[in-house]
């Protein structure tokens, strides 16, 4: 099992035009600077009233299948 760790901020409203379907993935930089596009859904459990932000660990296997997305502080 791999894993990237990465820091988001998305306001509700930004996360709102990806919710409705205008955008279905999230490109994220890495903290080691490594560009990564993640599905939407992967997301939606972390969505509160301010949105979505926090440090996060994804989780993914050797095909770069993503396997979870965990949140480590907010």
């Amino acid at each position: 099992m791999n894993e990237v760790r990465f820091r988001i901020a998305i306001s509700a409203s930004q996360f709102l035009q990806y919710y409705q379907g205008a955008v279905d993935t999230i490109v994220i930089i890495t903290a080691e600077g490594k560009s990564v596009q993640i599905p939407v859904g992967a997301l939606l459990k972390f969505v509160d009233q301010s949105g979505v932000r926090g440090s996060f660990r994804l989780l993914y296997d050797n095909n770069n299948k993503l396997l979870r997305v965990e949140r480590l502080s907010n």
